[in-house]
């Protein structure tokens, strides 16, 4: 991916070069060259013949390195103006990306808290009640359950964060691509989910082919999957459904996942940023880390593919495309 963005930085740099050197050269061989010559006429008091010779023998007859000057300057200084500009953007990123990690980490420490104090609050009317009446204590016991889930949670939430800063295996020379059976997987995955769904009232609808195959790395891939699912589930209004649909052009695969529930316009470019969280997810229990899409994201550039969300007030679906394999 990085040496693609290069070559294509390259190619933009020579082509601009390419342009205004022959751009310049038009002009020195048209009316600018006239207009040299005037220039030659007034400021060295030159009579007219005299001027063109002069402006033949010092400049047309040197035009080629002229021109091969030109592009060099050229592409050294659009090379450098590209180079400050990627090296401030990326710092911009990391400064934004660090920002939200101390902000979620600080966010996940005070929100543990809470459940960690209801844990030990009510195992410690357990142990010092132990004649309690059953009802109650099946109640005290389910409370400090469901509190010790969110705990546990939240602390992998954590280790995501650690995992994620220090990962290195989402570049395009760790994948190990085969043919994917998409069907079978992401019916593994709808039945891995039924449980989460099935507590809200939701349930996931899978309108794939049953020969529907992609071609990556699988582990990768239901990474991807299982992040986007997860993301629906999380944020996808009760009682509704998650509908996934799969499609093929002539070079591409879309794999598409719609649920019912809006992002609005201005948050909807950065959900894939890194540790970025929608606000209302900030006060539930269905926000993660911010990871899951980010990852998502990285995964889906190193096949070559892309991913992208929309959202029309009612409905929101993510698109994963993937380039389908050449038969040759």
């Amino acid at each position: 991916m990085k040496n693609r963005k290069l070559l294509i930085r390259i190619i933009i740099v020579i082509a601009i070069s390419t342009a205004i050197v022959f751009f310049l050269r038009s002009l020195v061989r048209g009316f600018a060259g006239d207009w040299i010559v005037n220039i030659l006429q007034e400021k060295f008091h030159l009579k007219y013949d005299d001027a063109r010779i002069f402006y033949h023998e010092l400049i047309r007859s040197n035009l080629d390195v002229i021109i091969v000057t030109t592009i060099i300057v050229i592409s050294v200084f659009l090379s450098l103006i590209l180079i400050l500009y990627s090296r401030n953007q990326r710092a911009k990123d990391a400064k934004i990306a660090e920002q939200r990690k101390n902000e979620l980490v600080a966010y996940l420490a005070h929100d543990i808290k809470t459940p960690l104090t209801s844990v030990i609050g009510y195992l410690s009317l357990l142990h010092e009640a132990p004649d309690m009446p059953p009802e109650q204590k099946e109640k005290y016991i389910n409370i400090t359950l469901e509190k010790a889930y969110r705990l546990q949670t939240l602390v992998d939430e954590f280790f995501e964060i650690s995992r994620y800063s220090f990962q290195s295996n989402l570049q395009s020379d760790s994948l190990s691509k085969e043919n994917i059976d998409l069907y079978y997987m992401l019916m593994q995955m709808t039945d891995e989910f039924y449980p989460i769904l099935f507590a809200k009232g939701k349930k996931a609808v899978l309108n794939v082919p049953e020969d529907f195959t992609i071609h990556g790395d699988p582990n990768k891939l239901a990474r991807v999957f299982n992040n986007i699912l997860k993301n629906a589930a999380a944020y996808s209004t009760d009682n509704s459904v998650i509908e996934i649909s799969a499609a093929k052009s002539v070079h591409i695969s879309s794999i598409v996942f719609t649920n019912d529930g809006s992002i609005p316009k201005e948050e909807l470019a950065l959900i894939f940023d890194k540790f970025y969280r929608l606000d209302s997810a900030r006060s539930s229990n269905t926000g993660g880390a911010g990871l899951g899409l980010a990852i998502a994201k990285e995964i889906v550039l190193s096949h070559g593919g892309r991913i992208y969300a929309n959202s029309d007030g009612k409905s929101t679906s993510f698109t994963v495309e993937l380039p389908i394999l050449s038969k040759i």
